[in-house]
C-alpha cells in the first residue's frame, strides 16, 4: 500500500491551511469496506485519516492536501470546508458505541494534528455540525465531553442568562439553516439524550450563549 493510497484528493484552493477537524463515522460494518470506498477514483470521497475499532489509524490523503470529506457546509462563514480542514473517518456503522481503543487513538492523533497545525479545541467538529441539513455523524453516541475533558474539543456550561438560540449558534460557527434543522444539530452533539423533546428550551438556549460567549467566531477572545 502507498504511503497515501486515496486518488481522492487535491490543491488546498486559495493557498488555504488546516484550521479545523471535522470528525465523521464511516456508517460501513467494516473497516475495508471504508477504505475500499475513500479509495475508489469513482466514489470521489475519502478522508485523511482512517481509525478502525481496534486503534489502528492509517492515513489516506497526505494532510497538506485536500481530502474531498465535507461536502456541501459551511462553518464559521465560510464554505470550502475541505480546504480549510483535516478529515477524520471513524469505523462504526452509526448506531453503535464507539470502541474505547478507537477513542483513545482518536485522540492521540487529534492531539498530534492540533499541534502540527495550530489548530485550537473549537476548531474540532462534528460532520453534522457544518452540514447540518443532511448528516448526522459522527451521531448521537459519539462523547464529545470525552474529547473536551482532554483539551480537544469544547463543551458550554449553562448560563443564567440564555440569549437568541439561532443567532448564538451562529456565532459559534453553524451555518444558517431552519430552526429545527439547528436544534438537532445542536443536540446530535451537545444534549443527544434530549433528542425528540420540544424546544429549543431554556437549557438549550442558555449552552448555545454560553458557546457563543466563549468560542464565538466573531473575533472576541475566549472567555475564560
Amino acid at each position: 500500500m502507498s504511503a497515501f493510497p486515496s486518488p481522492n484528493r487535491g490543491v488546498r484552493r486559495g493557498g488555504q491551511r488546516p484550521e479545523l477537524v471535522v470528525i465523521h463515522y464511516t456508517g460501513m460494518s467494516g473497516c475495508a469496506e471504508a477504505r475500499a470506498r475513500l479509495c475508489d477514483p469513482d466514489a470521489e470521497v475519502s478522508a485523511h485519516w482512517l481509525i478502525d475499532r481496534d486503534g489502528s489509524a492509517e492515513q489516506l490523503v497526505d494532510e497538506r492536501e485536500r481530502a474531498w470529506h465535507a461536502g456541501e457546509g459551511a462553518w464559521a462563514g465560510r464554505d470550502d470546508v475541505n480546504s480549510r480542514s483535516i478529515g477524520i473517518e471513524l469505523v462504526n456503522g452509526g448506531d453503535e458505541p464507539f470502541a474505547e481503543a478507537q477513542m483513545a487513538a482518536l485522540e492521540a492523533l487529534l492531539a498530534a494534528i492540533m499541534a502540527r497545525w495550530g489548530i485550537p479545541p473549537r476548531g474540532v467538529i462534528g460532520h453534522s455540525d457544518m452540514a447540518p441539513a443532511r448528516k448526522h455523524d459522527p451521531g448521537p453516541r459519539f462523547d464529545w465531553r470525552r474529547l473536551a475533558r482532554a483539551g480537544l474539543s469544547v463543551w458550554p456550561r449553562p448560563e443564567p442568562a440564555p440569549g437568541n438560540f439561532a443567532a448564538d449558534l451562529g456565532r459559534f460557527g453553524y451555518p444558517h439553516a431552519p430552526p429545527g434543522v439547528l436544534l438537532r444539530a445542536f443536540r446530535l452533539r451537545f444534549r443527544p439524550w434530549a433528542l425528540g423533546l420540544a424546544g429549543p428550551d431554556a437549557t438549550d438556549r442558555a449552552l448555545a450563549a454560553d458557546l457563543a460567549a466563549r468560542f464565538g467566531v466573531d473575533g472576541r477572545a475566549p472567555a475564560p
